[in-house]
């Protein structure tokens, strides 16, 4: 569980003031999550989610609390920012800054099938369609420059083989860009864990707060290495499950020539970007007193098992 700042009663109490949403019922720490505060919120009109945000620079904020705003007036079941009696959706709570989301119904699937592998790429090619008129531009924030500042926090934490297998990987990355792939506002974070299912069908989109723009295949590659890992203790995909999210995504977005071209070294990018935030996390943790990290080393063997079957000349199962 990660709580970096806990919030009484009475602070709570004395912010939801600033709000239209009833009096305080319950309030409750969510387990899940490293890089903000969370606590499910019930009042007498609603439950809802409350975000400290610990580390997010103040003028980025406004980024993904609009986008969850747009998304959710196109029609994607996200949450949606819930404005204060000053019509603001950013205030700040115990010293931090804070926002208060509609609660979505539904629960996160451990094991998702190939049926709901497809669900997730037909709603996140709707999800990249919807965000292609919000006009506010973040460069995701997690991409090829904080690649390069965190693997030199890092440099003292590895040993010679891991540090050699980063800096290749990320001399690799630096010559695949792929400048003309389309982009726009992605999720970038779209694990089995933020996404809720409700009888079947997405039910939530949930945790925005590592969006930015960037290429819209990209997205696709990090939902892929999750949803559809076949092995976690080699890496490998499963191709049941890859070719139901592609072909669903595809169906409702065409993928370009060029993009099919660019999947491989996608499908690297997203590892490696996980392996980084992983490393970093567990070797450079800020203090807190529930605090969960994950395991870096499973995206290690991703990483390694993506750059495998690329170098066999593998294209793992696009639409035709």
């Amino acid at each position: 569980m990660s709580v970096y700042t806990p919030v009484s009663e009475s602070e709570l109490v004395a912010w939801l003031g600033n709000y239209s949403v009833g009096t305080l019922v319950a309030c409750e720490p969510i387990k899940a999550g490293i890089e903000n505060t969370n606590y499910f919120v019930t009042t007498s009109q609603g439950r809802y989610v409350l975000t400290l945000f610990e580390r997010l620079p103040a003028h980025e904020l406004p980024f993904y609390l609009d986008l969850m705003a747009h998304l959710a007036r196109h029609g994607i079941p996200c949450p949606a920012p819930i404005a204060d009696l000053s019509d603001r959706y950013l205030q700040h709570l115990a010293g931090k800054p804070a926002a208060l989301v509609t609660r979505l119904a539904g629960a996160s699937i451990e094991r998702p099938d190939a049926a709901a592998c497809a669900e997730l790429g037909a709603l996140l090619a709707r999800m990249h369609l919807a965000a292609r008129s919000y006009g506010v531009y973040l460069e995701n924030p997690r991409g090829p420059k904080w690649w390069r500042v965190a693997a030199r926090e890092l440099e003292g934490f590895l040993d010679s083989q891991r540090k050699e297998f980063l800096e290749q990987e990320i001399e690799f990355q630096a010559q695949h860009r792929f400048p003309d792939l389309p982009r726009g506002p992605v999720h970038a974070d779209l694990f089995r864990d933020n996404v809720l299912f409700e009888g079947g069908r997405i039910s939530g989109v949930i945790d925005f707060y590592f969006a930015g723009v960037d290429r819209l295949l990209y997205d696709v590659a990090v939902c892929a290495n999750d949803w559809c890992l076949a092995d976690a203790a080699s890496g490998t995909l499963d191709s049941v499950r890859c070719r139901a999210l592609l072909a669903a995504y595809h169906a409702v977005r065409p993928l370009s020539a060029l993009e099919r071209e660019a999947w491989p070294a996608m499908l690297r990018a997203a590892a490696l970007r996980f392996w980084l935030s992983r490393l970093h996390d567990l070797h450079l943790p800020r203090p807190g007193p529930m605090v969960h990290a994950h395991d870096p080393e499973h995206f290690r063997r991703i990483l390694a098992s993506r750059i495998a079957g690329h170098e066999a000349g593998g294209v793992p199962w696009l639409p035709d």
